[in-house]
């Protein structure tokens, strides 16, 4: 057990700076893809075919394609187009879509939540439709997909871990480096699993508690 901990206090610097690189890309691709995510889901409401058709396309793909799929296209394909980007970028850029696919779902869900009489209320006081939405609609539909969101974001840090396909050096791809010079696969990837669950655990119930206070308010 002794030569375990000392196997994993040398190796944890290494994977401390996967993880970096890991909630960076998460952090980045919520960023993106949340508000793009909005704008989906106001999009796919429109009554304009060439505002919805378009928008309902690039939600359906993002949602159809596996994440996986995206970041090889990204990092692979796109250099046939003449675009070439770096690992990072490319894992951003895939993930972004695949957030905004996904987050457009759960906020259409929320906007749509927001109880008709708030909408009949906003005509009443004489708001524009773009007023309705930025004071009235919006704030609420968000406030009521937040805990759907929060969730999401956590399965988007655990599917960071697809991008060692596209040598990323986040969290996975630094243990199984260490795992082939070291041939201790075993020990390497629980230390890895131990640092997700490390963020991951306490993450879901503080989900778990914003929800409840939410469904409190909404009560």
């Amino acid at each position: 057990m002794s030569e375990l901990f000392s196997f994993w206090a040398t190796q944890l610097p290494s994977l401390l700076r996967g993880m970096l690189v890991s909630l960076e890309v998460t952090g980045a691709s919520l960023a993106i893809g949340i508000p793009l995510g909005l704008i989906a889901a106001l999009a796919v409401q429109s009554p304009s075919r060439l505002v919805r058709l378009p928008a309902l396309a690039v939600v359906e793909v993002g949602r159809g394609a596996p994440a996986l799929i995206l970041l090889q296209f990204a990092y692979f394909g796109l250099p046939s187009a003449g675009i070439q980007l770096s690992a990072m970028l490319a894992a951003i850029a895939a993930l972004s879509w695949t957030t905004c696919a996904y987050t457009s779902e759960i906020i259409r869900a929320g906007l749509q939540a927001v109880a008709h009489g708030q909408q009949e209320a906003a005509t009443a006081l004489g708001l524009s439709r773009l007023d309705e939405l930025r004071f009235v609609i919006v704030p609420q539909g968000m406030r009521v997909a937040a805990p759907a969101l929060l969730g999401f974001a956590i399965l988007m840090l655990q599917a960071t871990s697809l991008c060692f396909t596209i040598a990323l050096p986040e969290l996975l791809s630094r243990a199984y480096q260490i795992g082939t010079m070291s041939f201790r696969y075993m020990e390497i990837l629980m230390l890895a699993a131990l640092l997700y669950a490390a963020i991951c655990i306490p993450a879901t119930m503080l989900v778990a508690v914003i929800e409840r206070r939410l469904g409190r308010h909404t009560a």
